[in-house]
């Protein structure tokens, strides 16, 4: 089943960097990664069906940030189909901010699912994009130049973020949520062209790593 999204429906876009993409410096407000491929090619696809679209990411925010502006950035809009992308900074706060400690997935699990339930009760389409990280190779720097991460970081990260994606999956399935299993996605890309073309530093995708979660977001809408 898809998503059906009507002529003069409100879809939201809503996360951390990897949605955000710089949208305060956009002239339309919605960045240039995915959400903007996913709103360039529904107006291609579709001219007869018009949409508002809208992207509340905001760098660097976890669950917990998200929670604190949910009802004025998300909930007050009245978006008719809200697509959600957190995680990456629930998994590796800890190793990026010294005043960080580890999120356990029963946090995370618990504060997503107050996300979703007033949008749920007020029968908002929702479409949860899993967090994912791609088994680069080498040393990259981090957050501004916080961390230096290597092999073993990823390794404690991978540790970590596992059961948060089991949370995401979970959740979709008590809401009736459409998944985009995009570490599942991003790991078979990864075995034909290497995983730093689909994301260099692991985490934020390249061009042609927003263009596959724009089309496997648009495989789940009419």
């Amino acid at each position: 089943m898809t998503i059906t999204v009507r002529p003069g429906s409100t879809v939201m876009f809503t996360g951390d960097s990897i949605t955000d993409c710089q949208r305060l410096e956009s002239e339309d407000g919605l960045g240039f990664g995915y959400p903007l491929r996913i709103a360039g090619e529904w107006g291609l696809r579709h001219p007869d069906r018009p949409v508002t679209w809208l992207n509340t990411g905001i760098a660097g925010h976890k669950v917990r940030e998200l929670e604190a502006r949910w009802q004025t950035d998300v909930l007050d809009a009245g978006p008719d189909v809200v697509s959600i992308l957190v995680g990456v900074n629930d998994m590796g706060w800890h190793t990026l901010d010294p005043q960080g400690h580890v999120i356990p997935a029963e946090e995370f699990e618990a504060g997503y699912d107050r996300l979703l339930a007033p949008l749920a009760e007020a029968g908002t389409e929702l479409i949860l994009i899993e967090p994912f990280l791609l088994p680069i190779h080498g040393v990259i720097e981090a957050g501004a130049g916080v961390a230096l991460i290597g092999e073993k970081e990823r390794e404690e990260w991978r540790i970590d973020l596992d059961p948060k994606i089991q949370a995401v999956r979970k959740l979709a399935r008590k809401y009736g949520a459409h998944l985009l299993a995009a570490d599942g996605m991003f790991a078979e890309l990864a075995a034909t062209a290497g995983p730093e073309y689909w994301a260099a530093d692991g985490v934020h995708p390249t061009p042609a790593g927003h263009a596959a979660l724009a089309a496997a977001w648009l495989r789940l809408v009419a």
